[in-house]
């Protein structure tokens, strides 16, 4: 599909753009679309998606995280415009009620979207990762972690975190190649971490060790709220958090080697690289 126009949308956050880079570099040019890019994409402006998906042949969606969720609307008005083939980004547990906790509804957003999708009647692929490594360097622990001290309710709960660069590869070859047609890749890295081994061996790299503060739900959502958060989200944030609390991250899955017949990147990769790239430099 080298000749085929690739729409990525959320095309300049963590795996859309990294999914952009990687489609590059098998020559071929994403339209990327985003409420920033050259190509404007407003989930809550349906008006800005026609002219975005317009010649597209195949999509890579990250939804909007938000219930109900725009993304059926979306894959309907994407396969009345000709594309063929859609790459969801969904979460790790999706399919399971009551992964995230009580703020998060059994037929939440994911839900919904993986639904639209397996329906939309074209080639659809779902990714299903966990918590992102990339939390840790640009994301919402990065400030912690460069801080020194990173306080959240996760107790001596432990996850698979996932490498960004491993869940745009996988959506890259869904997106450009063939085998990958229905299928849901759940995707972990390698071995399961807690917040402290996290933080340890992000100082062997860098040599300034952060400390894990582990706090009650209830104290971290009201610290949430006391940052300005809305309390809605300051809930949903807490939820979200639940799956490494619970350790229900922790098992290895095998959706990258299925989908790209090699090992995730290890944790320990993740952590060189990020240090090299300028991460967690005060």
């Amino acid at each position: 599909m080298t000749n085929e126009t690739v729409l990525v949308i959320g095309g300049t956050g963590k795996t859309g753009r990294r999914v952009a880079a990687q489609l590059r570099e098998r020559g071929v040019e994403p339209r990327v679309a985003s409420r920033s890019a050259e190509i404007p994409f407003d989930w809550a402006d349906p008006g800005t998606w026609a002219a975005a998906l317009d010649g597209v042949t195949a999509a890579y969606i990250v939804p909007y995280d938000i219930s109900p969720s725009p993304t059926p609307a979306l894959v309907k008005q994407a396969v009345e415009s000709g594309v063929r083939r859609l790459v969801l980004l969904s979460a790790r547990g999706a399919d399971v009620p009551g992964y995230f906790g009580a703020a998060y509804d059994d037929e939440g957003p994911h839900a919904q979207g993986e639904a639209a999708v397996r329906a939309s009647g074209v080639e659809w692929t779902i990714l299903r990762p966990g918590w992102f490594a990339q939390n840790f360097s640009e994301g919402v622990f990065a400030d912690g972690v460069t801080g020194g001290e990173l306080a959240l309710p996760t107790g001596d709960g432990k996850a698979a975190f996932v490498d960004a660069e491993d869940i745009a590869a996988v959506a890259v070859a869904a997106l450009t190649g063939n085998g990958h047609a229905g299928q849901v890749y759940e995707l972990s890295g390698t071995r399961a971490l807690g917040i402290d081994d996290v933080l340890g061996e992000i100082a062997e790299v860098t040599g300034r060790r952060a400390r894990y503060v582990p706090v009650d739900e209830a104290d971290f959502r009201a610290g949430l709220v006391a940052q300005g958060v809305p309390d809605d989200e300051a809930a949903l944030w807490t939820d979200a958090l639940k799956p490494v609390r619970t350790s229900q991250e922790a098992p290895v899955v095998d959706g990258v080697r299925r989908a790209l017949g090699r090992e995730p990147r290890d944790f320990a990769e993740f952590v060189r690289d990020a240090a090299a790239g300028g991460a967690w430099q005060a």
